[in-house]
């Protein structure tokens, strides 16, 4: 087989353990995976370069007919089928979670099984420590009888236990093997990080790993309370939003990857693999929105060892573990997804200044409390703490929710999420007896509601703009509905959608901002991206909160079927290629479809418990 480097964004399949994740593509090739956490260097990198970056693929040697995957009902097994003239085969990959013990080894299962005739098939094991720069020394190895491979570099050491073990390819540093599969016949394998490399871990029963990966997923989706319409998809994304965590701290990660392009070919790439509090706040409603309520408390429980200290050192973004410090640099030797760089680890935005955050922290603690997490004395401190610090800086321009790289502003939805800070503390004394200084955030979120009607709206246009005195739109200004700031048929509101829909929305696509040259500086970046898809849902709420379900449940019902053939979606989608692009999947995403949801067919929302904002 030639290297025909990584597979389209949209062709790949999502394997977590809730501590890391691997990509599958429908080549049945495993083209990232980064051990033992999801913010670790990558061992298979070929997702951002060439097979010699990294991979694990089984596949048949032959032509294949046609190739059909889907996850197990409720779980993340995946199970690919391909069809070959010679027969069927099938592919079952997972990482099983671990229950109860998270420091154990990250496992990915693979198991093949002959569904009928006979064919032959290729494994082809490539393994590259340290995003593809360091090239492991790999020897054959046995643990209790069994026969493995080990292969180790520096700190990393991963162990492949299996029925047919690759051998290293004369002249190439890659392992294959090639054998025959019949009918009834089942061959598995068994890749393990090792945290001790003096040793190899000792070998497990793939087959019954399959089935307590199938029964802990189970037992977690059995949760989720929907049935409304589109149910496959809420619950895959729900699943999807899961697979997400990093269940020992609680942290939730933008996205398992870095540098996918939103932008193909451009210079849009970035490090999603840690914890931005606003994605991770806006999971939560999302989780919680279908009963998985666990989620709530544990998040609580990151927020506060992540923010702990001086309130004025509060950051957007966080490591999974809760650190600070996430330095951004350019791994300058692999090529990127098709020929994109930069590839970038790390994030710079984790010191801006996004006043919008404070918002969305304050209105996912508001909404834990409403549906029972009572507060303890850390927790209502650390925000009473937060408040007191934006006493103090809630005049300054900002970043914005997009992270822009260009000037700061006075971003208009940045200031309506300000007035989102200073109304949920309020209603925490109001409604909860929390002690706090009440008269003065009423004030402040008065101030700020007439500050946001005077500055961001421009009567010439009839719409919120992106920021105060400019022109420009901006699709985060569909959530003002959303948070409570105006009804959502508010003239004005209704205004701001209708232009929107004229400037940022291509069919059932709606841009973030105007990217084009004259906004340009906005972002300090070049190129055009692709459509936001979470803006595309935000519209749908927009339309339903205006009165205006009809179009909103048809606009929604197409939207879904951007989902690939297991019902995952990327950040973003190129309406011209017909693509997705940019990280993948994306939490941001597939929250939005979710909440679109239970704003449409059920659930708790934001609009009723803040229904009629102030005019």
């Amino acid at each position: 087989m030639g290297d025909t480097g990584p597979g389209r964004i949209e062709d790949y399949a999502l394997l977590s353990d809730l501590r890391t994740a691997a990509l599958v593509g429908l080549d049945g090739s495993i083209d990232w995976l980064c051990m033992p956490r999801f913010d670790s260097p990558s061992c298979f990198s070929r997702l951002l370069g060439t097979e010699d970056d990294g991979h694990w693929r089984i596949a048949p040697t032959g032509e294949v007919v046609s190739v059909r995957r889907s996850y197990r009902d409720g779980s993340l097994v995946l199970e690919t089928e391909f069809e070959t003239v010679d027969g069927v085969v099938r592919l079952i990959d997972t990482m099983p979670p671990e229950q109860e013990h998270w420091d154990a080894d990250t496992r990915v299962v693979r198991v093949l099984e002959g569904v009928s005739g006979q064919v032959e098939m290729s494994m082809r094991w490539v393994l590259r420590f340290a995003y593809a720069d360091s090239v492991p020394w790999v020897r054959r190895g046995e643990r209790d009888g069994q026969e493995c491979i080990v292969a180790l570099a520096g700190p990393s050491a991963v162990a492949l236990y299996g029925d047919r073990l690759p051998f290293r390819v004369q002249g190439q540093r890659a392992h294959e093997a090639v054998f025959t599969i019949s009918a009834g016949q089942r061959l598995s394998w068994v890749m393990e990080f090792a945290y001790s490399p003096d040793e190899p871990p000792a070998p497990v029963d793939a087959v019954a790993e399959v089935a307590r990966s199938e029964a802990f997923w189970l037992a977690w989706s059995s949760k989720i309370g929907y049935d409304g319409p589109h149910a496959d998809v809420v619950h895959r994304s729900l699943i999807t939003l899961k697979g997400l965590t990093y269940a020992p701290t609680g942290g939730i990660v933008a996205a398992p990857t870095t540098s996918l392009p939103e932008t193909f070919g451009g210079e849009r790439n970035w490090d999603y693999r840690y914890c931005w509090l606003r994605d991770a706040t806006f999971t939560l409603l999302a989780l919680d929105n279908f009963g998985c309520t666990d989620e709530a408390a544990a998040w609580r429980k990151w927020l506060l060892r992540a923010v702990a200290g001086d309130p004025a050192d509060l950051q957007i973004m966080y490591g999974i573990g809760g650190e600070r410090h996430l330095v951004e640099w350019e791994v300058d030797w692999l090529p990127g997804y098709r020929g994109a760089k930069p590839v970038r680890v790390g994030n710079a935005a984790y010191r801006q200044l996004q006043l919008d955050v404070y918002g969305e922290v304050m209105d996912a603690l508001h909404l834990a409390r409403e549906r029972g997490l009572g507060e303890t004395p850390d927790s209502w401190a650390m925000q009473r703490g937060m408040m007191r610090h934006l006493e103090k800086v809630w005049e300054q321009p900002d970043k914005g929710l997009w992270e822009v790289r260009g000037p700061d502003r006075h971003f208009t939805h940045s200031r309506v999420m300000l007035w989102v800070a200073f109304d949920r503390a309020v209603r925490a004394v109001e409604e909860f007896d929390l002690p706090g200084p009440v008269e003065r955030w009423r004030e402040l979120r008065d101030v700020v509601h007439a500050e946001v009607l005077a500055k961001g709206w421009n009567a010439s246009l009839g719409a919120f703009t992106q920021y105060y005195g400019g022109t420009a739109l901006d699709a985060a200004t569909l959530l003002i509905p959303a948070v409570g700031f105006l009804p959502g048929d508010d003239p004005r509101v209704v205004g701001t959608m209708d232009a929107i829909a004229g400037v940022l929305k291509r069919g059932d696509l709606v841009d973030r901002y105007e990217t084009e040259v004259g906004e340009s500086e906005v972002d300090g970046l070049a190129g055009v991206e692709g459509s936001f898809l979470a803006c595309s849902f935000w519209y749908v709420d927009a339309l339903a909160l205006a009165g205006r379900r009809e179009e909103a449940v048809a606009m929604y019902d197409r939207l879904v079927d951007l989902c690939n053939d297991v019902g995952l979606l990327a950040e973003e989608y190129d309406a011209d290629t017909g693509r997705m692009c940019g990280n993948f999947p994306q939490a941001f995403s597939h929250l939005a479809l979710v909440n679109s949801a239970a704003v449409l067919f059920g659930g708790h929302t934001r609009d009723e418990r803040h229904r009629g904002g102030a005019a």
